[in-house]
């Protein structure tokens, strides 16, 4: 087996395809931005009646309401046109957005440029498209961003003052200015985007861990519709048998019908062998099935990968000693948890894989080694974060995304054991051992199946 690297970030990080409704869920809605820009309007609108006529400031008026207006007949072609819940493509956001900027950066050259205190709001469009839309369009925003607020330094109409008295600020303070906001807008921008990226991650993987979790459910109750599929014919096909002793015992031998009857017979009992097999063999029911022995739940998991490389139970001893095997109620989480945390370790491990149980008065706890490399320490404090893969990367970008994995699996088997009940600790071991050890632990009472009541009690 060649070596894999373990726990290395994907270079190439995909986004989980869960459908076709699972993109459109994080674009941004018209009717944010509808109501972003009405907001903007009327603060526009109330800054520029209050300077002209509370103040009494000079200041081009209708040129600065044609610029406003401008705003309010695209909100209301929008509204009117699409409709308030379409959700938009990002290329059509930052379409909307570069509007924004240029309608600012035209009422900004209106009243005074960059010495205009509400230069300020240059920010919000570049903020809205980096917690929104992909960066390759927020890079752009912020181009023309920076583009409008450079051209403001010189070209610009007088600042509104009162007695219409022209004040010109000293171009080292305008390029002050001009440095915060481009500072400020790369701070806030790449601050945005991040929280929104890591976000929407966690968007994806908890929404393929409901996935997952809801692929073992069904499957889990495959198992009781088994069941009830061999109680339901297990009359009729009794039946069958019955009429076929009576046809056989009444049709003399040596008649082709007798050979016939035979063979259908034969059939018929395999029928029922197979149904009762579905059902579990020597399992009375199905309150017997949903409850299963630690021991043999970890068996169960481990069996599909005791191969090349070995895997072994190891049953420490219980603390008081000669405490009874717990009884566990059979979860698909569970299940699918513990089976993925030895797969990862068979995949890493050089020799053997040891899976080891324990239990006390109060807590159930199972660990998973291997002798593998262990976990990186790069990487160490991300474990159990989604898109964090222990598949092979492979730097030239040939191998399938089935292949390379996308590093929700570990995601997914530590979110579903900590929702039923258990507690994660992930550590390497001590040298000069080697490898891997991944430690759950439930309190008893999250896991214990209840008793099961007998007809003897009943009675």
């Amino acid at each position: 087996m060649r070596p894999i690297p373990r726990f290395t970030e994907h270079p190439k990080i995909r986004r989980l395809s869960i459908g076709s409704s699972q993109p459109l869920l994080h674009r941004l809605r018209m009717q944010t931005l509808i109501a972003l820009r009405w907001i903007a309007i009327v603060g526009q609108t109330m800054a520029i009646l209050i300077v002209y006529f509370g103040y009494g400031f000079p200041l081009p008026l209708w040129e600065c309401l044609i610029v406003i207006s401008l705003s309010a007949f695209l909100n209301l072609f929008l509204a009117l046109r699409y409709g308030s819940n379409v959700r938009l493509k990002d290329r059509y956001v930052a379409l909307l957005l570069s509007f924004d900027i240029v309608q600012l950066a035209l009422l900004i050259y209106l009243t005074g440029g960059l010495a205009n205190p509400f230069s300020l709001l240059f920010l919000v469009p570049a903020t809205i498209s980096a917690s929104t839309i992909k960066i390759h369009y927020t890079l752009w925003l912020g181009l023309l961003t920076l583009i409008s607020i450079t051209l403001l330094i010189p070209f610009h109409l007088p600042l509104p003052w009162s007695g219409g008295s022209d004040i010109k600020l000293p171009f080292i303070y305008l390029l002050g200015i001009w440095a915060a906001l481009v500072c400020s807008m790369l701070f806030l921008g790449a601050y945005s985007w991040r929280i929104a990226d890591e976000a929407r991650e966690m968007a994806d993987a908890l929404f393929a861990t409901e996935k997952v979790l809801a692929r073992e459910q069904q499957l889990t109750a495959l198992d009781g519709l088994a069941a009830a599929a061999a109680h339901e014919l297990g009359t009729p096909l009794a039946t069958i048998v019955l009429v076929a002793k009576e046809l056989q015992r009444e049709i003399p031998e040596g008649i082709d019908a007798s050979e016939d009857l035979d063979l259908l017979l034969s059939q018929t009992i395999r029928c029922r062998k197979i149904l009762a097999n579905l059902t579990g063999g020597d399992h009375p029911g199905d309150e017997l099935f949903e409850r299963v022995e630690l021991d043999a739940m970890l068996a169960e998991v481990i069996e599909p990968y005791d191969g090349d490389i070995p895997v072994k139970l190891v049953r420490l001893a219980s603390d008081p000693p000669g405490l009874a095997t717990p009884v566990v109620t059979r979860s698909p989480g569970i299940h699918f948890g513990l089976d993925t945390f030895v797969q990862n370790a068979v995949g890493f491990a050089n020799s053997k894989v040891l899976v080891k149980t324990h239990w006390t008065n109060d807590k159930i706890v199972v660990v998973v080694e291997d002798d593998g490399p262990g976990f990186s320490p790069a990487v160490f404090d991300r474990l159990g974060e989604p898109y964090v893969t222990t598949r092979p990367v492979d730097p030239e970008g040939i191998s399938s995304p089935e292949e390379e994995g996308m590093g929700l699996g570990f995601f997914i088997a530590k979110t579903l054991l900590e929702r039923s009940g258990g507690k994660l600790v992930i550590s390497s071991q001590t040298p000069p051992d080697h490898g891997a050890v991944i430690t759950v632990t439930w309190p008893k009472e999250a896991i214990i199946a209840e008793a099961m009541v007998t007809e003897t009690e009943i009675s």
